[in-house]
C-alpha cells in the first residue's frame, strides 16, 4: 500500500475523526479557572457546566495538555521545493520536539528577545492524540486521533547553526506554539486549505490534500513504532513554502478552512540576563541562519512575496 499522497487507499467510509458532524472543543479562562466548552453554531460557547458565553469575547487557553509535542521537519511539497529544490526532502519523515512550555493560546503574545533577529512564522495544522497509541499500522492510527487544531510553529532561527539537529532553542522557547482556538473533529483535513497571514496579508497558502507528502496516519504509525503516544500529545504536520521573519508589533495568523484561525502578536522582550554574562551560544547571523530565515524567494509564488513586502512596508 502506498501511504503517500494521493491517499487512494483511504476506505470509502472516512475514518470517524474525518466525518461530520463538525465538533469544536475550546478551553477558556473564566474567573481565573480553566473550563472546557463546545462551540455552538450561533457563535456561543457552551461550557460543560451549561453556561453560554460569547465565544469571541473569551480568553483562550491551548486546547491541548500534551506530555510531548513532536513536529515533522518538512512534509509539504512546496516547502521541499523551496528549501531542497526537489519534490520530496527525504525517503521518510524526520522529526524534532518542542517542550509543552512552548504552548500559547489564541491571541497571545509571541515573545521575540532583543538579542534575536529572526523570528519566523510557520502556519501548520496539529494532530492531537485521543487514545494511547503504540505499535499501530497507518490504517489503525486513525482511531487514535482526537482531532485537529490550527497552529503557528514559530522559530528563533538565530540558533539554527547550533541547534539545527535538535531545534531545541529554535522552536522550543516559551510562547512559540500558538495553537487553537479549538480542537476540531468531523472535518476531512485533506479537503482543507491552509493560509498564513501577517498583518492581514496572505503570506502562505497550500491545499493540504494536494501538497502533503506524509499524512497524519503515516506519521503516527512511524513515531509509534518506538514511542508511545499518550492522549493529548500533539504532532505538528509541517508548513508550506515561504516561512519568513516577523517583527514586534506584527500579528501572525494561521487560518485553516474547516478548522478555524489561530493568531498571536509578536512582542519585544529584553535579552535573557544570562546572555550578558556570556552564557551559552549567542544568537547568530551566519550564512546557515540566513539560509533558513530568509529562504529562497525565487522558488516562492510572487503574490506571497509581495504581500509580505506590503506588511513590512506598513510597519515602516
Amino acid at each position: 500500500m502506498n501511504f503517500e499522497f494521493p491517499f487512494n487507499e483511504l476506505p470509502d467510509a472516512l475514518p470517524a475523526v474525518l466525518r461530520g458532524p463538525r465538533i469544536e472543543r475550546r478551553r477558556v479562562l473564566v474567573g481565573g479557572s480553566a473550563f472546557w466548552g463546545t462551540l455552538q453554531q450561533d457563535g456561543q460557547l457552551r461550557l460543560d457546566d451549561g453556561r453560554l458565553l460569547d465565544a469571541e469575547a473569551q480568553s483562550y487557553l491551548p486546547p491541548v495538555e500534551p506530555s510531548k509535542i513532536i513536529a515533522v521537519h518538512i512534509s509539504y511539497r512546496s516547502r521541499s521545493m523551496e528549501t531542497r529544490n526537489q519534490d520530496k526532502p527525504s525517503d521518510t519523515p524526520t522529526y524534532f520536539t518542542k517542550p509543552p512550555t512552548a504552548l500559547n493560546g489564541h491571541r497571545g503574545q509571541i515573545l521575540k528577545p532583543a538579542d534575536c533577529r529572526y523570528l519566523n512564522y510557520e502556519g501548520e495544522y496539529a494532530v492531537v492524540i485521543g487514545r494511547t497509541c503504540r505499535n499501530v499500522t497507518p490504517d489503525e492510527a486513525w482511531d487514535h486521533i482526537e482531532g485537529f487544531c490550527p497552529a503557528l510553529d514559530m522559530g528563533l532561527q538565530d540558533f539554527r547553526d547550533t541547534d539545527q539537529g535538535s531545534m531545541l532553542r529554535v522552536k522550543g522557547a516559551d510562547t512559540l506554539l500558538p495553537i487553537g482556538p479549538g480542537l476540531v473533529r468531523g472535518v476531512n483535513i485533506f479537503a482543507q486549505t491552509l493560509r498564513t497571514y501577517v498583518d492581514g496579508l496572505l503570506v502562505q497558502e497550500a491545499h493540504i490534500g494536494e501538497e502533503t507528502i506524509w499524512g497524519p496516519h503515516y506519521v503516527i504509525a512511524d513515531i509509534a513504532r518506538h514511542i508511545t503516544l499518550l492522549p493529548g500529545d500533539v504532532i505538528l504536520m509541517g508548513t508550506p513554502c515561504h516561512s519568513r521573519s516577523v517583527d514586534p508589533g506584527q500579528t501572525v495568523a494561521c487560518e485553516i478552512t474547516g478548522l478555524g484561525r489561530i493568531e498571536g502578536t509578536v512582542a519585544a522582550i529584553a535579552a535573557p540576563r544570562a546572555a550578558a554574562l556570556g552564557v551559552g551560544h549567542r544568537p547568530a547571523d551566519t550564512p546557515e541562519v540566513r539560509r533558513v530565515a530568509l529562504g529562497f524567494d525565487a522558488r516562492v509564488p510572487e503574490h506571497l512575496k509581495q504581500n509580505l513586502q506590503r506588511a513590512r512596508a506598513g510597519r515602516a
